[in-house]
């Protein structure tokens, strides 16, 4: 039988939704650089503990050994952190694997250089290492503009400036951002000192006009796929529900509900996003921004598949296993891809990321308990709608709610939700009512009490 390696560590589908499907392929042993949670263990052939493994170059020889030990045919990881750790050990042990593009992949900065080369739509953009970077790129730039980390995920440490009078407190406030989360694990593994890697970006004005017939819909979508021995495979386009300022997102949709032309242009441009970046083998999660007049302009693309439940919504709406179908693709199988990218579906799915806010993004005005199994859902969502809470995404029970932190990105998150429904439109509806009705459903509980 087959031997898996896989490597855990913050970030990516929680494990136990990936490690059922990664197990169902051959022996997965896990080298876990943070507690594995128990629920997930059950799939695993073999766990060894490494919270004390070593970063950078020294890390990579540290997971090569051992994938030399018991004799991995395949590694992977889902997390963004660990993805290019991951390529390099690959590599090193002549494994399928993203290859040594896929830096590319992670730090924006490299990304944005090589679609400009590609001649990909991006925004303007700049490198900043300092305030003067910055205040130098204001001036250069058409605000208001958006300060992010090169190495970033989850919207952590993003700000928008509209004036040199914000550089001084922005600067502040994202290197105190990237602090936090580098406290809960959400750093780069084998880039080392990348905190200081930052760039910044003109705001490109997004719209839903001309794209959506009606309101509620975010301005962007991201496409997911795979890249099997270097021919990419787009697989379907997962759509969203408005961001909340400045960037926290709060759900991602399928399917799609954008007329099939204009996913068929979306599904063409993630093509020559993914192809410039010249991937090998690897998931991929390409986020492009709708515009006026039909236009469309690069985010980022991820070498991994989309975070939280995507991978889950993409198997319940088109019945095809991401997971499964990249794994038996590093193993060497043979592996089915559709002849076009999915449109078609049959029931409909979100991952629902509630955050002290509403829909609209105004915060909460109280800090109710979070209490959501007693939460009556049947006054906010439809009939046949159902939901099921993650609990790797969700903050402890009973534990007041805290105070929306716009920097903080998915550190926000209360919990998350897993929704489906019959159809795509009553799926819409309810992924608003849940994120505009939680709020007083919390409160309720706390006032039955």
């Amino acid at each position: 039988m087959s031997k898996i390696l896989y490597l855990y560590v913050k970030g990516g589908p929680p494990p136990e939704h990936s490690f059922p499907r990664i197990a169902a392929k051959g022996e997965l042993h896990v080298l876990a650089l943070m507690p594995v949670p128990e629920a997930a263990q059950q799939f695993c052939t073999g766990i060894v503990d490494a919270p004390d493994a070593p970063r950078g170059e020294e890390l990579v020889e540290f997971v090569a050994q051992h994938a030399k030990a018991i004799g991995a045919d395949a590694i992977i990881t889902l997390s963004e952190f660990a993805v290019l750790l991951v390529a390099c050990v690959a590599d090193r042990l002549g494994l399928a694997g993203a290859g040594p593009n896929l830096v590319r992949a992670r730090d924006k900065r490299l990304m944005r250089e090589t679609w400009q080369r590609a001649t990909v739509p991006i925004p303007n953009f700049r490198r900043v290492e300092s305030e003067a970077d910055l205040h130098n790129a204001l001036a250069e730039l058409t605000p208001p503009v958006l300060l992010k980390p090169a190495w970033g995920a989850g919207s952590v440490a993003q700000l928008v400036l509209h004036a040199h009078t914000d550089v001084k407190e922005a600067w502040a406030e994202v290197a105190e951002a990237l602090k936090l989360g580098s406290q809960v694990g959400m750093n780069e593994l084998y880039a080392q000192d990348t905190d200081g890697d930052l760039l910044v970006e003109e705001i490109f004005s997004g719209t839903t006009e001309g794209w959506y017939p009606g309101p509620g819909h975010g301005d962007y979508v991201s496409v997911e796929g795979i890249v099997a021995n270097g021919v990419y495979q787009p697989l379907c386009i997962t759509a969203r529900l408005p961001a909340i300022p400045p960037f926290t997102e709060v759900a991602s949709t399928a399917p799609c509900t954008l007329p099939d032309h204009l996913q068929r242009r979306i599904e063409e441009v993630s093509r020559d996003a993914v192809n410039a970046l010249q991937l090998d083998t690897c998931g991929t999660h390409t986020e492009i921004k709708l515009g006026k007049d039909g236009s469309l302009t690069l985010i980022e693309t991820g070498a991994r598949f989309g975070g939280v439940m995507i991978t889950r919504e993409i198997e319940e709406v088109f019945g095809i296993d991401p997971i499964g179908m990249l794994v038996d693709q590093l193993l060497g199988r043979e592996v089915f891809y559709p002849a076009q990218m999915l449109i078609t579906a049959g029931r409909a799915a979100a991952s629902v990321a509630v955050i002290p806010t509403n829909a609209a993004g105004e915060p909460w005005s109280t800090q109710p308990l979070w209490r959501p199994d007693d939460v009556d859902w049947s006054a906010i969502v439809t009939p046949g709608t159902e939901l099921e809470e993650i609990p790797a995404f969700s903050m402890p029970v009973g534990e007041p709610v805290p105070v929306y932190d716009p920097s903080g990105g998915s550190r926000n998150w209360l919990g998350l939700f897993v929704v489906t429904a019959p159809d795509a439109h009553q799926l819409h509806r309810d992924c608003h009512a849940i994120l505009n009705g939680l709020e007083a459903g919390l409160n309720s509980v706390s006032a039955d009490r």
